[in-house]
């Protein structure tokens, strides 16, 4: 449904366009004030200049700093323009006769034009920030810079320069695809990718080399992810209050409930990257980055207590009829979201403290020095923290167990087996992502292989065999408003979108489980993800989803695309599975270590030859095979057994109908059916 010259939207266009605008300003304003005092209290900007080395310049150190400052606002402001078309303003149903799914409004319309001008500025900014940075690195002025070749080559050989050029074109592409957007889905689609826009530039700053790295990294993750809809969602919701639109009290509510749990993981996730940093509490008094460091916190308190005002207060207020009372404060709040991102940026210009004793090559590489020689004790003992997958497992535990209270606080039952296989897979993720497991995986190949192995195919069997998507379909509420999307239709057009069925067929999901193993150990792929650890974590979710898709499809507990038959099912998984054993062949008669360079630098003392001990990696990826097909037949023979039996009870029940006096069975009656629209259809002939 276009929209392109509707005399009814453009000025709704114009006019949220504007407000947002004019929110931008508030922030901006506060923010740039806090950052001034930040750098000049960090000193990033008052560095002595050594005769001899290179100096960018007064316009470097402070166009850097301003430049970061506006690229991070300008994405917050963008995301928060594409949730509220999203997900704040209701779907409107389709209009009487009208065919297909609900529509956006007219106000989701003029937000997601209001987003193509947030983004294209959000580009620009990236783009300058860019320019200084290569400045920067290089200790040259600007205009070297711009008018030689440094630039072209920063981008491709340095990580800050790749992310922040991925960063100008994702935004690039948001700008142009939110002119011509009217459907949800593709709404939604651009909100998830203005999302994964926002991490490549944080993710290759201090927390890329921090002590901590595999912590520090996740935590700026959630950090970053969390405060971009807080920020944007607030300054948006505020313009909604100052232009007095329709459905206000509907946006308040649900940007309120978001807002609870960005607070909730902007909180956690802080908190997680000051101790990476500062592992010393008395260097939060005692250093610059400390002090930087305690003034985001009090500024995060104080947004703390405007969040309880609105739930209690303006809330109220605003389904009152007045949306004032919700814009005054929205407005002091998003001047002190200004100030805590201009904290932000002034600590990420800030150099944290310097470790009390040099560290060691490898734990520069690890994050962690080598760990003592490997036994089973210390495999089990050796606890080694992956934020991800403790927010991960937390996460999906919770949402499980407090789906399946819902649904016996209303009187359903709910199968106890199946949360129990999906505790079991949850306990089997942390069992090897957080134990020692987690600690010498990195270093020897045969751990990291048995790592592989559980997450890709033991876990996900006992996670698909919990039915989530059954649970959540069950649990979740409709939307209160007709024709709108809340969790439950959106759960539902994804299940019957055209991408779960491309996705979910058992082609594709097998051509994933098996081409993508090679793909990886025998490619420079897996020394690559092994050296970052981004690609770490991309290289672990990656097994844990490829797995489940495989198993969802293989043994169908939940509502999928495609279903197949048992004895297709049997088939594909007889098809399937010699393929890791022809795998782990091939890591047995390997004459060459893979990733020679990084286990070469990480090579424990006490451990053995870097090839022998790939080698039983590939023993273990032959031999572990047996334990999933062994799990997976049993599954299938219980599964296909209670199915006959259904079917059993099923033509019992239409045989007893057919036998009663009178009774007919189905076939009968679509019989006598069709003969009746037969003889109407005879009857309507013309003569």
């Amino acid at each position: 449904m276009s929209t392109q010259g509707s005399p009814d939207v453009e000025p709704d266009v114009s006019r949220a366009a504007l407000g947002v605008l004019r929110a931008a300003v508030i922030t901006v304003a506060a923010c740039g004030a806090v950052l001034v005092g930040g750098l000049v209290l960090g000193g990033s900007v008052t560095e002595k200049v050594i005769p001899g080395l290179g100096d960018a310049g007064v316009l470097t150190r402070w166009g850097l700093p301003a430049s970061r400052a506006a690229m991070d606002l300008l994405s917050a402001l963008t995301v928060g323009a594409l949730i509220a078309a999203a997900a704040l303003l209701p779907i409107q149903s389709p209009a009487k006769g009208e065919r297909g799914a609900g529509r956006l409004s007219k106000d989701a319309i003029g937000y997601l034009h209001a987003a193509s001008w947030l983004a294209a500025v959000w580009a620009a900014a990236a783009a300058a920030t860019l320019v200084f940075t290569v400045a920067d690195v290089l200790g040259q002025p600007v205009e070297q810079v711009v008018t030689g070749s440094e630039l072209s080559s920063y981008v491709g050989s340095l990580p800050q320069g790749t992310a922040l050029m991925i960063v100008v074109l994702l935004a690039v592409v948001v700008a142009l695809l939110a002119r011509t957007t009217t459907t949800p889905a593709a709404a939604f689609g651009l909100l998830a990718l203005a999302g994964i826009a926002l991490l490549p530039a944080p993710l290759t700053g201090h927390s890329a080399s921090a002590a901590n790295h595999t912590v520090a990294t996740t935590g700026v993750a959630l950090h970053v992810a969390a405060v971009a809809p807080w920020v944007g969602g607030l300054a948006v919701v505020g313009v909604h209050a100052l232009l007095r639109r329709d459905r206000l009290p509907v946006m308040a509510d649900r940007f309120s409930r978001m807002a609870l749990w960005c607070y909730v993981v902007v909180g956690a996730s802080g908190l997680v990257n000051v101790i990476a940093r500062l592992p010393d509490p008395v260097e939060m008094v005692e250093t610059d980055y400390g002090r930087l460091a305690l003034g985001k916190i009090a500024a995060f308190a104080l947004l703390g207590w405007f969040g309880w005002w609105h739930r209690t207060r303006t809330l109220p207020a605003v389904e009152a009829g007045r949306p004032w009372s919700f814009a005054r404060l929205a407005s002091v709040e998003a001047a002190v979201m200004g100030a805590a991102m201009g904290l932000a940026v002034a600590l990420a210009r800030t150099a944290p403290p310097a470790p009390a004793e040099p560290e060691s090559p490898v734990k520069a590489l690890l994050g962690y020095e080598m760990p003592p020689q490997i036994n089973p004790a210390r495999l089990a003992t050796l606890w080694q923290l992956d934020l991800l997958f403790v927010v991960l497992v937390i996460a999906l535990g919770g949402l499980y167990l407090a789906a399946v209270v819902r649904l016996r606080r209303r009187g359903d039952s709910w199968p106890l087996g199946r949360t129990a296989a999906w505790l079991i897979g949850l306990v089997t993720i942390v069992a090897v992502t957080e134990t020692g497991v987690a600690k010498y995986a990195p270093i020897l190949f045969s751990v990291h292989m048995a790592q592989h192995m559980v997450l890709n195919m033991l876990a996900p069997i006992f996670l698909v065999l919990g039915a989530p998507v059954t649970l959540a379909l069950r649990a979740l509420k409709p939307a209160r408003i007709r024709g709108d999307r809340g969790p439950r239709e959106w759960l539902t057009a994804m299940l019957h979108s055209r991408y779960a069925a491309v996705i979910a067929h058992p082609a594709v999901a097998t051509f994933i489980f098996v081409v993508s193993t090679f793909a990886l150990y025998f490619t420079p792929l897996f020394e690559s993800a092994m050296r970052n650890h981004l690609g770490h974590m991309a290289m672990s979710l990656h097994f844990l989803i490829a797995g489940s898709l495989f198993f969802w499809v293989l043994l169908g507990v939940d509502p999928a695309p495609k279903k197949l038959p048992y004895p297709g099912r049997l088939l594909l998984l007889f098809v399937t599975m010699p393929f890791h054993a022809f795998f782990g062949i091939a890591l047995m008669n390997l004459g060459e270590p893979l990733a020679r360079g990084w286990y070469a630098a990480v090579d424990a003392p006490w451990g053995t030859t870097i090839l022998k001990d790939q080698h039983t990696g590939g023993a273990i990826a032959w031999g572990f095979g047996e334990v999933p097909t062994f799990l997976v037949l049993i599954v299938l023979a219980v599964q296909w057994y209670l199915d006959d039996q259904r079917q059993a009870r099923r033509l019992d029940r239409k045989a007893d109908r057919a036998a009663a006096p009178g009774g007919r069975s189905e076939d009968d009656e679509l019989a006598a059916y069709n003969a009746r629209l037969a003889r109407l259809a005879e009857r309507d002939k013309p003569e």
